[in-house]
C-alpha cells in the first residue's frame, strides 16, 4: 500500500477517535490492528509521532488580543493560499483561536507533505479540535465544515 501519515491519522480519527476524549484505547492493539490492515510500520510510527506531538500541545493558552499572523517560506509551500484563507476563516469565526491555529499549523507542516490540500486541512482541525479541552462547540461547528453541512466560505 502507498499510504502515508495523513491516510493513518484518517483511519484512526474514523475508527477510534471520533466518539472518544481518549485518543487512543490501548496503542499495541491499535498499531497490530493498522499493520493488519495494510500500513506500513514506518507510517503507523510516524502517526502515532504526530498524535503523541498533538497531545503535548494541550497547555497551550490562546492570546487574549488580536493576533496577526505571518506565514514563513516554509509555511507557504505547504499551505497554499486558499488553506491560508481557510484558517484566517475559521479564526474570524471563532471556530479557531490563535493558540489552535499554531497547533494546527505545527500539525499540517508535521505531515511532511510537499502541499496540504483543503480537504486535508479541515480533518486536521477537527483532529486538532478534538485534541483540546473545552473545544466542543467550534469541534461541532467545524465537524459541519468538514461533512458539507455548511458552506465553508458564504459570499
Amino acid at each position: 500500500m502507498k499510504e502515508n501519515i495523513f491516510d493513518v491519522l484518517m483511519y484512526l480519527f474514523e475508527n477510534y477517535m471520533e466518539d472518544e476524549i481518549e485518543i487512543l484505547p490501548d496503542s499495541d492493539v491499535v498499531r497490530t490492528e493498522l499493520l493488519e490492515a495494510g500500513f506500513e510500520q514506518i507510517e503507523v510510527n510516524k502517526a502515532f509521532d504526530w498524535l503523541e506531538s498533538l497531545s503535548l500541545q494541550r497547555a497551550i493558552k490562546p492570546s487574549a488580543s488580536p493576533v496577526f499572523r505571518i506565514f514563513c517560506s516554509q509555511e507557504i509551500e505547504v499551505l497554499d493560499l486558499d488553506c491560508r484563507n481557510l484558517l484566517m476563516f475559521l479564526e474570524h469565526n471563532r471556530i479557531l483561536n490563535s493558540a489552535n491555529r499554531e497547533i494546527v499549523i505545527d500539525r499540517a507542516m508535521a505531515l511532511e507533505s510537499e502541499e496540504i490540500s483543503m480537504e486535508k486541512l479541515k480533518w486536521i482541525v477537527l483532529m486538532v479540535l478534538l485534541s483540546q479541552p473545552d473545544e466542543e462547540i467550534a469541534f461541532s461547528r467545524m465537524e459541519d465544515i468538514v461533512y458539507d453541512l455548511l458552506p465553508t466560505y458564504l459570499h
